[in-house]
């Protein structure tokens, strides 16, 4: 259908579509339905405002999806405390800090302090038993790799939020622009009801009728217009801009369907699920701790060196010591074990769910998104051919008297509610693709449409 609203350039809709602002002879009644229609079709009102074309660029999905990787705070805040986990190895395998020792030594009853006889200088490293540390820095890397997994699954979250909320608008941008151009339908209605009429041929009824009609299409208009407000503000706040902020057009229509089986995807979600490999991120750090555990009835030590000075004529003198611990309460470690093979026990419990959580996400995506594409083809292939006869032979058969016009009506309510469905379903089968990637956990390749496939 045409596109009949102002816009730069073009004439006035009022004046391309025909219609007069005074009433004239028994045609007094397209006054009225004529300036509801202009109002509607963008030279007035809230819906015509909303029809306008608007100074923003086209917004793709790309560029929707990148903007929001890049400037959405709860990522940011997630990348912060990755970042700051992957500092937690280094200090885990750095050794502690050695300690320096001043000591002096003097007769009781006749000293000379600080300028004692005898001075000491002690400097002593501690040791912890050979491998704990670089056990305590894979703790600490898996845990970072853990909180990394995190963050993976909370980005997978937020692009599938905006390609949900962009699939969305996008299907209802299509079809309150389906909407918009049924006008032309409608105003070609009400001058064959006006005609007829005039002509005595109908009563004054199909006029009213037609003119109600219209009334009822801006009523859609405007509640397609609130949704796609709503839709934008979503949208907007996943992007950290503020809900009002202007966005383009959404232009970018869902992805052909991939050419990838089920079992397929279910292998793709073992691989690249963020739960799956955080689960088993937290499984590899309660085994490193369980080692680490193990390790700790052995004892630290530490090596040090002193030297003695002497104000008499005794040399001075340098002296090595060595200390160790003594794990004697031995039962805080056995306990120590017996938590972390508990922990293990939990991990290995979290990544099983993990995987079946993924394995049912995957099939209830995949299922609902060959739905939504079946739904679909149906809509495009059988239901608006059917719709678009049933309506040409009510428009024919009205003219000839055959029936009345309430049955045009219903057969034009019928098609245009076939269509704006249509539309609808579009932005419905890319919101289950999106749905599909977040439970694979990866970006998935589309398949290349068929030779005269509509995309």
């Amino acid at each position: 259908m045409r596109d009949l609203w102002r816009a730069p350039g073009r004439r006035d809709p009022c004046a391309r579509l025909g219609v007069r602002t005074r009433p004239r002879g028994r045609g007094r009644f397209r006054a009225p339905a004529g300036r509801l229609l202009c109002a509607l079709l963008g030279a007035g009102g809230p819906a015509g405002a909303a029809a306008a074309p608007t100074a923003e660029p086209p917004l793709t999905l790309a560029a929707a999806v990148e903007l929001a990787v890049r400037e959405n705070p709860e990522l940011a805040g997630a990348r912060a405390r990755w970042a700051a986990a992957q500092e937690a190895a280094a200090q885990a395998r750095a050794l502690p800090n050695p300690m320096f020792q001043y000591s002096g030594m003097d007769a009781a009853d006749n000293g000379s302090w600080p300028n004692t006889n005898e001075k000491r200088f002690m400097v002593q490293q501690p040791f912890p038993w050979f491998g704990k540390r670089g056990l305590r820095g894979r703790v600490a890397e898996q845990g970072a790799a853990a909180l990394h997994q995190e963050y993976e699954a909370l980005l997978r979250d937020i692009v599938m939020q905006v390609k949900e909320a962009y699939f969305d608008w996008y299907g209802v941008q299509r079809s309150a622009a389906i909407t918009r151009a049924e006008g032309d339908v409608l105003q070609r209605l009400v001058k064959i009801a006006e005609t007829m009429y005039a002509t005595g041929d109908r009563t004054q009824q199909d006029v009213l009728k037609a003119q109600a009609e219209i009334t009822m299409l801006q009523t859609k208009l405007l509640e397609l217009d609130r949704q796609a407000a709503t839709l934008k503000a979503r949208l907007n706040q996943l992007l950290n801009r503020r809900a009002d902020a202007p966005l383009g057009l959404a232009v970018s229509g869902p992805p052909a369907d991939t050419a990838l089986t089920a079992g397929q995807l279910f292998a793709l979600a073992a691989r690249h699920r963020p739960e799956i490999k955080g689960a088993a991120a937290q499984l590899e750090r309660s085994q490193a701790e369980r080692r680490l555990m193990q390790k700790e009835y052995w004892p630290d030590y530490r090596l040090g060196l002193e030297y003695r000075n002497f104000r008499s004529s005794d040399p001075d003198m340098f002296m090595a010591t060595v200390s160790i611990d003594l794990p004697f309460w031995q039962s805080k470690y056995r306990a120590g074990v017996r938590e972390a093979e508990q922990m293990i026990a939990a991990s290995r419990a979290a990544r099983e769910a993990a995987v079946q959580q993924a394995s049912f996400d995957v099939q209830d995506a995949w299922f609902k998104l060959q739905t939504a594409r079946r739904t679909l083809e149906l809509y495009r292939k059988t239901l608006i051919p059917q719709a678009e006869e049933r309506f040409q032979a009510s428009d024919a058969s009205y003219r000839t008297g055959r029936v009345d016009f309430m049955d045009l009506l219903e057969s034009e309510r019928f098609l245009l509610n076939a269509r704006t469905m249509a539309a609808l379903a579009e932005g419905a089968v890319g919101m289950q693709w999106a749905r599909l990637e977040r439970a694979v956990g990866t970006d998935l390749p589309a398949a290349a449409p068929a030779e005269g496939t509509k995309p």
